[in-house]
């Protein structure tokens, strides 16, 4: 059931997920006040087959009274919003949620904004433009406790030149597609047709290659750069 109105709106914490969705998917709760934005990142987990939308909320004050009885991995809460905003609601379910991520969506970049979010324990701050792959990407770094990088804080990604990752090859470039969309080795393995030794060998080269210290890094690096596309 959805109830949408220009404050406050809100979404039954029942939200199906994608029919493939695995056992051990993240599940997400999308908190903002604008529905099609809302909408969208709800609509966005559908289309990936390890996350599951578990519940929407039009502000902080629903988020915190709906997302502690559906347990979410992940928050990704707007900032600014009516009634309780995302920093108060942010504080007001950490203790409920010890254990669930937040992922702060923001409409400008305001740069003490974003420090103070960070500094309350949000795992990264996105500006709404920002790529359903980053977005995506965000979420299960988030959900694997590794930050990412924020508008305000360059320094999680180190300044790169232009021309990184040219050397990459189109095996490469094929196993960053994977990683993308968050295939493991052995998934990578089985879409790929080989050996685990070899998907190794790949993602090593990768790494040093794209100067990252994590496969989210250089995944995150990877699409800043344009060096692969997501469909």
């Amino acid at each position: 059931m959805n109830v949408d109105g220009k404050q406050g709106a809100v979404t039954s914490a029942k939200t199906a997920g994608p029919a493939g969705a695995s056992k051990g998917a993240i599940r997400v709760f999308v908190v903002d006040d604008h529905p099609m934005i809302r909408h969208g990142v709800a609509a966005m987990m559908r289309s990936e087959r390890d996350m599951h939308c578990v519940g929407e909320a039009g502000d902080g004050d629903d988020a915190v009274r709906m997302a502690p009885a559906v347990q979410p991995h992940v928050v990704v809460m707007d900032l600014r919003m009516p009634r309780m905003d995302g920093m108060t609601a942010l504080q007001a379910l950490q203790p409920l949620l010890p254990q669930t991520r937040f992922v702060m969506l923001a409409s400008a970049a305001e740069p003490n904004e974003f420090r103070l979010a960070m500094d309350a324990g949000a795992a990264s701050v996105l500006l709404k433009n920002a790529s359903a792959a980053e977005v995506v990407l965000a979420i299960r770094a988030a959900h694997l406790g590794q930050p990412t990088a924020t508008p305000v804080l360059p320094t999680v990604v180190p300044d790169v030149p232009p021309t990184l990752g040219v050397d990459l090859t189109q095996r490469e470039r094929d196993l960053l597609v994977l990683m993308a969309r968050g295939y493991s080795n052995q998934e990578i393995c089985n879409a790929l047709g080989i050996a685990m030794p070899t998907v190794k060998f790949h993602v090593t080269h990768i790494l040093t290659k794209l100067r990252a210290d994590n496969r989210t890094e250089a995944v995150l690096v990877a699409l800043r750069h344009k060096l692969v596309e997501l469909q």
